[in-house]
């Protein structure tokens, strides 16, 4: 099939709507919008995911997913998004429909519209997306958080790190943890909440110590963390064993893609949660200095994934 024929089975997976704001011109034409956020990432073969671990639908979901997660971050609401194809000489146009389907399907539940984007050869399987989101009031920042702010987790960690192991020894594997690798969820909902009543904000996607050393060095404090109050579910816990086993998976992991935030009034922010309907968990607080520490050690090394 050729290009536009590949073009034609991504985009009749998704509701698109019909040019010039849909795929179909050189550009996509857009009404004048309030404040919004624009953020870019990318999936690559061979460094984000293998066809040996991944299969075309849970490529093109996660795509879509870590982008969605970074809007999340803002407190913003899915608007719209492109997608830049860059694919291989062994990929057919069923893989093309396979990767669109799984994009599109959360697309759809997020409601955030595909209005164009690029297709060309390439000697591994990427996709980059650019996903803009609404912004109904100030962003959540990583900049806002103050000495004394408590720290909120919106999710468990650990999942997706130990997901990977399984995988990287079976990559037949199947249970929560590798679902968690391979189709997480962006919280998208939380994350328009959490724009509220919180003070500062990031994505947990390079590993949870080193996202809040981010959120520490934006906003010139340090974090200490209470590693008892680390939320872990119980497939975590049962498959490294203990705790303590635990542990690396979620200080350091990653791509668990909840939230980390900051909150200046515990109690509020409590009542608020539970009147939303949502559930974070207290894991620190924030203190003046700098850095990250555990039960008053300071981390250091490693404390999560780097890209280069």
């Amino acid at each position: 099939m050729d290009e536009f024929g590949l073009i034609d089975t991504f985009v009749s997976q998704f509701d698109v709507a019909p040019p010039p704001r849909g795929p179909g011109d050189d550009c996509a034409v857009l009404p004048k919008q309030g404040p919004s956020c624009v953020t870019t990432d990318a999936l690559v073969e061979g460094v984000h995911f293998t066809r040996g671990t991944f299969s075309m639908p849970d490529v093109g979901h996660k795509a879509l997913a870590v982008n969605l997660s970074d809007l999340a971050a803002m407190g913003a609401r899915p608007a719209w998004f492109t997608v830049a194809l860059g694919l291989p000489g062994w990929a057919t146009a069923r893989d093309v429909k396979k990767l669109g389907g799984g994009m599109a399907r959360l697309a759809k539940l997020h409601r955030v519209e595909l209005i164009g984007g690029n297709v060309t050869r390439a000697d591994q399987l990427s996709l980059t997306l650019t996903l803009s989101g609404a912004l109904e009031g100030p962003p959540l920042l990583r900049s806002g958080a103050k000495p004394g702010d408590a720290l909120y987790l919106s999710g468990p960690v650990g999942d997706a790190a130990l997901g990977l192991s399984l995988l990287g020894t079976n990559s037949g594997a199947s249970s929560p943890l590798v679902d968690a690798q391979r189709r997480p969820v962006p919280h998208v909902a939380f994350g328009r909440f959490a724009r509220r009543h919180c003070s500062a904000g990031i994505d947990v996607s390079d590993g949870l110590a080193q996202d809040l050393g981010h959120l520490c060095r934006a906003s010139g404090v340090a974090a200490e963390l209470d590693s008892a109050a680390l939320p872990m579910s119980e497939a975590l816990l049962d498959a490294a064993g203990s705790r303590k086993a635990a542990q690396p998976y979620a200080l350091r992991g990653g791509e668990d893609y909840v939230l980390l935030v900051a909150v200046r009034d515990p109690p509020a922010f409590e009542r608020a949660l539970t009147r939303a309907g949502f559930e974070a968990w207290r894991i620190g607080t924030l203190r003046k200095g700098s850095g990250v520490n555990l039960d008053g050690v300071r981390l250091t090394g490693r404390l999560g994934f780097t890209h280069r």
